[in-house]
């Protein structure tokens, strides 16, 4: 399901992450840093890039991406840019 990026809300983040690539996720993780999730390795971070860029219908920065300490941050730069 492709969504615009202003309707894609955090909701619709955490649900992605958790039905899309499979990760276990409460809402309030969404804010933990990377080393706080038990879970969290490279591979969900392709899985996530790829859903993104699916469920938004547009690219999400990598170089970006690699410097984000959080799923938030993630969700900010597919959103904004």
């Amino acid at each position: 399901m492709s969504h615009t990026t202003s309707t894609f809300s955090i909701d619709d983040f955490t649900r992605l992450v958790r039905d899309e690539i499979g990760m276990p996720l409460e809402p309030e993780q969404v804010h933990a840093d990377f080393d706080e999730l038990p879970d969290w390795d490279s591979l969900y971070l392709l899985k996530l890039v790829t859903a993104l860029e699916l469920a938004t219908g547009r690219p999400v920065p990598i170089g970006k991406v690699l410097e984000a300490r959080s799923l938030k941050g993630i969700y900010n730069l597919a959103v904004t840019g």
